[in-house]
């Protein structure tokens, strides 16, 4: 395999990984939301949570066509 196809996998993989987490965490979508707006916060990354809903959205629909 090349190596762009091994990298392209762990991303995908990573991305799969963390929606389906999401998918089936045990808090409200609302709280785990919260909580990632906070840690990229700490991150130095600012988010609106319209944009973080913009971007569940997006991630879903990669996730739906890889399958």
């Amino acid at each position: 395999m090349k190596p762009l196809h091994i990298i392209c996998a762990v991303v995908g993989g990573a991305i799969a990984g963390a929606a389906i987490g999401l998918l089936v965490a045990p808090e409200k979508g609302e709280n785990t939301r919260k909580k990632i707006m906070k840690i990229l916060k700490e991150k130095g990354i600012n988010l609106k949570s319209s944009e973080l809903e913009e971007l569940a959205d997006e991630i879903e629909d990669q996730i739906e066509k890889a399958l």
